[in-house]
């Protein structure tokens, strides 16, 4: 592996990284703090696009009149941080905060994990950089979103905060549809009340695969599979309990996903520094691309409440982040990729990742 340098494109790319993994003193009134994503951020603008970095008093990197500066250097990016959204302000009948059912990622995707327990939450089966059940535990939402509340707070999203797509995750249920029946339910009723929401929905590989086919006639435009990492000792290491689904499932799965929606409205997460070879690593995804599926690369960073950060294992360093996510980008580009054509998700949001600003 080699890093490289030089290009102003590439100091570009460098600074974001950067700002991904070491973060900005910044406000930044839109947070989550835990939960099934990869990190604690804040939403913020880097250059007018969706960017989660973590709010981090320590970073080298602050903000001063929308710039972003390093020390005393304007780094040429700009900053501006996503408002809190007005519908936060709002409750169901029974009381329950819309912010608990639903969150605002970046400037204008709108988040929900539909059932935030996972069978894989025991200690010896959990995923290591995950906290799903933590924000439960927190108070900070409720065990199991209904249909209709998640209809009510997507209407109010639209409306008062001009949210246009949607993202509905789920922990991983003990029915062989490891959460998908519900996220069928889910996406037909936000449709009624918001027709034309692009709604990405993301589960583990179905053990029926026909619902897949069930997820896409409810509605959905793109389907997250995320396996996290490719490496089979990686995955048995970092996510005991969801690496006893093989690899050749996932592979199925998406396949499956890619010939009921289309090449690239499929994609799957691959975490940047859980040790897997980045040149393997680089390699596999584009095996996943020439698929028709959109790797969406995001550096590991440990949250508050995971294992990984009670093992004090850190985040990677910026120059392999840099290298994968350059390398991942440019197989995209050559395969004439694009995340945001994906209109709803992930990819198409892009705030987790460095790939946007790579060209990818």
């Amino acid at each position: 592996m080699s890093v490289g340098t030089g290009t102003a494109v590439d100091v570009r790319i460098m600074t974001r990284a950067e700002l991904a993994l070491r973060g900005v003193r910044s406000e930044a009134p839109v947070r989550r703090p835990d939960g099934a994503g990869p990190s604690d951020d804040g939403h913020v603008l880097v250059d007018g696009a969706n960017a989660a970095l973590p709010i981090n008093p320590d970073s080298p990197y602050s903000v001063s009149d929308g710039k972003v500066w390093l020390g005393e250097q304007d780094t040429g990016l700009t900053l501006t941080p996503v408002e809190r959204p007005r519908f936060y302000d709002l409750a169901t009948a029974d009381g329950i905060p819309y912010e608990h059912i639903a969150r605002l990622h970046g400037a204008d995707v709108l988040a929900t994990t539909v059932v935030q327990t996972c069978i894989r939450y025991a200690e010896a089966d959990r995923c290591r950089f995950c906290t799903i059940e933590e924000s439960l535990r927190s108070g900070a939402t409720v065990a199991a979103k209904t249909p209709a509340q998640l209809a009510e707070v997507a209407e109010a999203a639209a409306r008062l905060d001009g949210v246009r797509q949607m993202v509905m995750t789920t922990g991983t249920t003990t029915g062989p549809d490891r959460g998908a029946r519900n996220l069928v339910r889910s996406v037909r009723a936000v449709l009624e009340a918001v027709p034309g929401l692009p709604i990405q929905v993301q589960c583990e590989p179905p053990g029926d695969l026909q619902w897949i086919r069930e997820l896409h006639d409810a509605g959905a435009t793109a389907i997250g599979i995320h396996a996290e990492a490719l490496d089979d000792e990686v995955r048995r290491r970092w996510m005991p309990g969801k690496s006893t689904v093989p690899m050749a499932e996932y592979e199925a799965a998406w396949d499956e996903a890619v010939r009921v929606f289309g090449p690239n409205r499929v994609s799957t997460y691959l975490l940047v520094g859980l040790g897997e070879d980045p040149d393997e690593l680089i390699a596999g995804a584009g095996r996943l691309i020439d698929r028709g599926v959109y790797p969406f690369v995001v550096p590991f960073r440990p949250m508050r409440g995971t294992l990984a950060a009670r093992e004090g294992i850190g985040a990677p360093d910026t120059g392999l982040l840099r290298y994968v996510t350059e390398g991942v980008a440019a197989k995209l580009r050559e395969a004439g990729m694009s995340g945001a054509d994906q209109k709803a998700g992930c990819a198409a949001c892009g705030a987790c990742s460095v790939l946007r600003t790579a060209g990818g």
